[in-house]
This record gives structure tokens, C-alpha cells and sequence, in this order.
């Protein structure tokens, strides 16, 4: 499918559409909706985007982030399509674990989908909206519907920390150090700050 001509209207609109979800199925099936407007040539600059994006990094944190992405981009968007094709999602009828968090997140995505990109995207400026959508759409899903973090578990960071499972619950080490950046999934992500 072609991007939306008015891909600001479009991303309010579904934003509102998506923050009217109060269950993980229902979330998933809205989620879904949207990610089946994304075609293989969509897929193929988002993977671009990441492939440069990747190639300014150190070599050595390259080798060990790039598989994380790689599979939280792109693993995410073919369990979500496989999920809705198979009515995966009728059985999730729990609520949203965080509803306020939930719609905060909802609110943030059509201004955070506008933040200009850093002009080395392999798309028109025009469309970056479109494909911050596709992100935010993926760590949507991870954080709403699996009540996942918004970064990989394992994945580690510059420093070589990483988000961790204890006991049922994500740690994050950088948690609560992004909260002056508004689009930044960790402003909306489940979970806690980790004090290690």
C-alpha cells in the first residue's frame, strides 16, 4: 500500500483509534491494521535505515546490537502479521496492564513521529513520519500486548548494561534517563529502572 497522503492526519487519527483500546487482543488487531499497510519496498528502507544507522557504530558493539534490532524490528513485524492471520489475538482478552501509560503513548506518537530524522534515511523527508510509525508500532505491540520493555532483553547498551528479566519483571538501566525526550520509548515503557 502506498504511504498515506496525509500522514499527519492519518497517524492522529489511528493514534485515537489505538488509545480507544483497552484490551491486549484489541490493541494487537489495531496494531496489526496498521502494520499491513507496510509493503516489502517499505520494509526493505526501514532496513536500509537500520543497516546505515547500524554501520556508524563501533564494530565491536555493532556485532552485538545488530542481531537484537534486527529481530525486534523485523521478528516483531512478521509474529504481529502472523499473530492476525491465525485470530492470534481473539484469546488475549486481558486489559492493558498500564492504561494511562498506555495512552500517553498513544498521545505522544503523532509528534513523535514527526521529529525531523537525521537526513541519512534512504526515504524523502516527507515519509519519515511513515516509518517512525513502523517503529513505534513494533515496541507498541512489545510493551502493550506481551507487556514487554521497549528495548530487547539481552540487548546491551554503550557500557555493555542491558535490560534484564528478575522474577517476572524488566529492569532497565536507562529507564528513567530519557524523560526530557518525549519520543523516547522510555518515557512510555513497563519497565523499571534498574539500580544496579
Amino acid at each position: 500500500m502506498p504511504v498515506p497522503t496525509d500522514l499527519q492526519a492519518f497517524i492522529r487519527v489511528f493514534s485515537e483509534v489505538l488509545a480507544s483500546c483497552t484490551r491486549k487482543g484489541e490493541t494487537g488487531r489495531c496494531i496489526a491494521s496498521c502494520v499491513l499497510r507496510y509493503g516489502m519496498y517499505d520494509l526493505q528502507l526501514i532496513r536500509g535505515k537500520l543497516d546505515r544507522d547500524l554501520r556508524i557504530l563501533p564494530s565491536s558493539y555493532r556485532r552485538k546490537v545488530q542481531p537484537f534490532l534486527s529481530e525486534w524490528i523485523f521478528g516483531r513485524y512478521h509474529e504481529i502479521l502472523s499473530r492476525y492471520r491465525s485470530d492470534g489475538f481473539a484469546g488475549l482478552v486481558e486489559p492493558v496492564s498500564d492504561p494511562l501509560l498506555f495512552r500517553a503513548f498513544c498521545g505522544m506518537l503523532p509528534r513523535g513521529c514527526d521529529v525531523p530524522g537525521d537526513g541519512y534515511a534512504p526515504y524523502p523527508p516527507s515519509q519519515a513520519p511513515w516509518y517512525h510509525l513502523f517503529l513505534y508500532l513494533m515496541a507498541g505491540y512489545a510493551m502493550y500486548v506481551l507487556d514487554e520493555p521497549g528495548h530487547p532483553p539481552g540487548m546491551p547498551f554503550p557500557g555493555g548494561a542491558q535490560v534484564r528479566l528478575c522474577d517476572g519483571v524488566y529492569y532497565c538501566p536507562i529507564r528513567d534517563k530519557e524523560e526530557e525526550i518525549f519520543y523516547s520509548l522510555c518515557n512510555y515503557c513497563p519497565a523499571l529502572q534498574d539500580a544496579e
